[in-house]
């Protein structure tokens, strides 16, 4: 205990040495300090903002971004600069010093690439429609043609202003040259119905006159229409050919038959002509020459029959066949109408063998135009003389047509089998790969066969030795081909075995479904590589494997289905959760449907890729929620950053405030704004501010009692003390304790305050500390009260238990001193 003390009157004797110059020494008026005209703050802000204003260059934001001297400066600047490069010089500088520059900044490149982003996604549509135009002038697909083009020119509308001058010319050249096909088209689809329509003129002009032939042919010429009518008929369907005919092609049988009608339709209205002019001839004839049989009657006869020249195919006037009696000739028997239809069955038939007939030689095909020329001098034959007619001109056109053929055929093979024999003869000295060899020997020899072979059989002879010579080096290729077959046939016996092994011993309760996933493929990529090999032999090999594989494939096919239908409520569970409550555990629902879409087993490659962009689709909606509500977030921090900036400026003026309403006022309003959603560096500035004040505060509001209470220490001593006024707690304050002496009362103080007390009063100092120490360790509650309550108990003490005979200036003076020291 000794020991204790001695220590703790050492430490109270240093501190008394150490204070007896304060404690001695009269301080010195305080000398009001004056305050410059400018705050160089002041100047520096105002300097800044006036360069803020003067449409600063890119550099300048730059620095006043990183060096401006408040944060509302840093900030404006900031987002105000647009370069890129200085946007990430400035990111660099800011991060960790200044939180309200960095987001500033980062928010703006990422807005900067955004924009690039876009204007990139614009110039590739661009270029992708560049493309397509392009392509679509050179595509050969007409299909909806127009209405692509139209598609291309609707979306090119929304980009053009953003395209370049040489996207702009590459795609108007494209579209100038797609309208061209358009036109292009339709006018194509005009000519081919133009060309329908003459098509359908002429086919009912060849129709008309067939029908118009027949009906004169079957009607007695008596009874024939008008001259004039049949002549307009023929003028009207002559026309109606041409223009039917006009620039376009013509098939050389519809020319032919319409030829073949129009000139007996011609020659039967020249006949009725002539039989009009020679008619008062044959009428006077016929009275004249009644009862004449002379020979001079006969002469005269067979010339007016002549002179008048009836077709052969149509039935004579009955005037012409007295006629062609007077003359000594038996009228032609007119076929029995019985045989008509068969007759024209045949004439029918005849038209069709040499339409045929007319093709072949067109194609230049001598043994089938040889088998149709024979076969329509049959059907000719069986016609009679009338229906027979009409095909003779064209029998002796289509002899004459295939007996040049033939003179030609004759000509032009000779040479051509020469140079399909040296052809042959050259690829027996080539070396070719086998089966490309074999081909080209085949292509040779069809063509040999397609040129009717030769009577020459020398040519014949050499052709032949010349393939036989070019096979022989194939032989050993396709021998040695024929043994692969067979190893491959041997392959997939085995496959086969192997794969009826694994069917008939597997547990489907317990299998690995993957690894018979892969048996399978597996099997079926052996099956396709043991190739080529021998059809027939193939297919009982082929058909086993078939019914293997469909052994294999039901259990796997069941379980992908399985499968799907777990992966399929996962993917509805998914979609519930997209407007779930609350947000936290939708998307840890979410995540846990990934890691349960992962454990489930084999599906259907493309149902597994529609269910897994099924669950994207989901789990995206989801996270876009949180992404959504994190940019609320961020914009309401973004609000509350912006209202806490005025707040912060008045933070900022209070530096040297005197005025605790002033203080209290701009604390609560830190207070108010410290709830709002502010961001973490803003959080901490406003945090750092509110301690300031507050503590700025507790000063204010300490300076304010000790100058009180210096004042009722003052008025004590002058006697103008209201104890009226005072505090009613002091009443209390002053009564606990015993009464002590006045120099006892500041000598307290000035231990509290760790104020210096006259050399005179050490000891008297030191006996208090003692007692105050012994009084403090024989309290057993351990509370001592702090100094302001103890200094305020001491001042209370003094203004109403002291009487007015003990206090002085000297001991006022002392407890104004000590009670400054608490303001220092």
């Amino acid at each position: 205990m000794a020991a204790f003390i001695q220590k703790l009157f050492g430490k109270n004797k240093s501190a008394g040495k150490s204070g007896a110059t304060r404690g001695n020494t009269k301080p010195a008026p305080v000398k009001p300090v004056e305050t410059p005209a400018v705050d160089p703050r002041d100047e520096l802000r105002a300097t800044q903002q006036q360069q803020l204003a003067n449409a600063p260059t890119d550099t300048q934001l730059e620095q006043l971004a990183i060096e401006g001297l408040t944060a509302d400066i840093r900030a404006e600047a900031a987002g105000r600069l647009t370069d890129k490069a200085g946007l990430q010089r400035i990111q660099k500088e800011a991060k960790g010093r200044d939180k309200g520059v960095y987001q500033i900044v980062r928010q703006a490149l990422q807005h900067l690439r955004e924009e690039e982003e876009l204007a990139q996604k614009i110039r590739d549509r661009i270029q992708a429609l560049v493309t397509s135009a392009t392509e679509q002038a050179r595509s050969e697909d007409m299909k909806l043609y127009e209405a692509r083009l139209d598609a291309l020119l609707k979306q090119w509308a929304e980009v053009e202003k953003q395209a370049t001058a040489d996207q702009i010319n590459a795609f108007l050249e494209a579209i100038h040259q797609c309208r061209e096909r358009v036109n292009a088209l339709k006018a194509e689809a005009e000519d081919i119905q133009r060309q329908r329509e003459q098509q359908q003129q002429r086919a009912e002009t060849l129709a008309l006159l067939q029908t118009t032939l027949d009906e004169l042919r079957q009607q007695s010429p008596d009874q024939a229409p008008a001259i004039s009518s049949l002549d307009a008929l023929q003028k009207t369907q002559e026309n109606r050919w041409l223009e039917a005919t006009r620039d376009t092609t013509v098939d050389k049988q519809q020319q032919k038959h319409y030829e073949s009608l129009m000139q007996p339709l011609k020659l039967f209205i020249a006949a009725l002509r002539r039989l009009g002019q020679y008619r008062e001839q044959l009428a006077a004839f016929d009275t004249a020459q009644a009862t004449d049989d002379s020979g001079d009657a006969q002469t005269r006869a067979r010339e007016l029959i002549k002179a008048i020249d009836w077709p052969m195919d149509f039935a004579r006037p009955e005037q012409l066949d007295a006629l062609t009696r007077k003359a000594g000739e038996t009228p032609a028997a007119k076929p029995p109408k019985r045989d008509d239809a068969e007759q024209k069955q045949q004439a029918d038939a005849l038209k069709s063998t040499m339409a045929k007939l007319d093709e072949a030689l067109d194609a230049k095909q001598l043994k089938e135009s040889k088998q149709l020329f024979k076969q329509a001098q049959q059907q000719l034959k069986a016609l009679d003389h009338r229906h027979s007619k009409p095909f003779q001109a064209r029998i002796q056109l289509l002899g004459g047509q295939l007996r040049e053929l033939t003179d030609w055929q004759g000509f032009a093979t000779e040479p051509k089998q020469i140079a399909l024999c040296e052809q042959m003869e050259y690829l027996a000295t080539q070396p070719m790969e086998p089966e490309a060899k074999s081909e080209r020997i085949r292509e040779l020899q069809n063509e040999w066969r397609e040129l009717g072979g030769s009577s020459d059989r020398t040519l014949w002879t050499r052709f032949k030795a010349a393939s036989d010579t070019a096979y022989e080096p194939c032989k050993a290729y396709f021998a040695a081909k024929s043994g692969l077959k067979q190893a491959n046939l041997e392959t997939r016996k085995a496959i086969c075995d192997q794969l009826a092994t694994f069917v008939d011993n597997a547990d489907w309760s317990r299998i690995d479904w993957k690894s018979a996933e892969r048996i399978h493929q597996t099997a079926r990529q052996e099956w396709k590589a043991a190739w080529p090999i021998e059809f027939r032999d193939n297919r009982t090999v082929q058909k086993r494997f078939d019914e293997l594989l469909k052994q294999l494939e039901e259990p796997l096919e069941a379980e992908r289905r399985k499968n799907e239908a777990l992966k399929q409520d996962i993917v509805d569970r998914a979609h519930a959760l997209i407007t779930h409550e609350p947000l936290n555990e939708a998307m840890d629902r979410a995540k846990g449907l990934q890691t349960e879409w992962k454990q489930i087993g084999i599906t259907r490659h493309r149902e597994d890729r529609k269910l897994w962009q099924s669950l994207r689709q989901a789990c995206d909606e989801i996270f876009a929620r949180r992404d959504a509500q994190k940019s609320e977030q961020q914009q309401a921090s973004r609000d509350a950053d912006a209202s806490a900036a005025p707040v912060l400026t008045e933070c900022e003026a209070l530096q040297q405030a005197t005025d605790p309403q002033a203080v209290e006022q701009v604390l609560s309003g830190v207070r108010a704004i410290t709830a709002e959603p502010v961001s973490p560096a803003v959080r901490e500035r406003l945090n750092q501010e509110k301690r300031r004040l507050t503590q700025l505060l507790d000063n204010l509001k300490i300076r304010s009692r000790v100058q009180t209470w210096q004042n009722l220490v003052s008025a004590r001593m002058t006697g103008a003390l209201d104890q009226g006024a005072l505090p009613e707690t002091w009443t209390q304050l002053a009564s606990d304790g015993d009464v002590m002496a006045a120099d006892e009362l500041v000598i307290r103080a000035e231990i509290l305050t760790g104020t210096a007390s006259p050399e005179s009063d050490q000891g008297r100092r030191m006996q208090i500390q003692v007692q105050r120490l012994a009084d403090g360790m024989g309290n057993s509650n351990g509370d001592t009260p702090d100094t302001g309550r103890q200094l305020e108990a001491l001042v209370a003490h003094w203004c109403l238990r002291l009487p007015a005979e003990a206090v002085n200036n000297s001991l006022a003076e002392r407890l104004n001193r000590s009670l400054e020291t608490m303001l220092e």
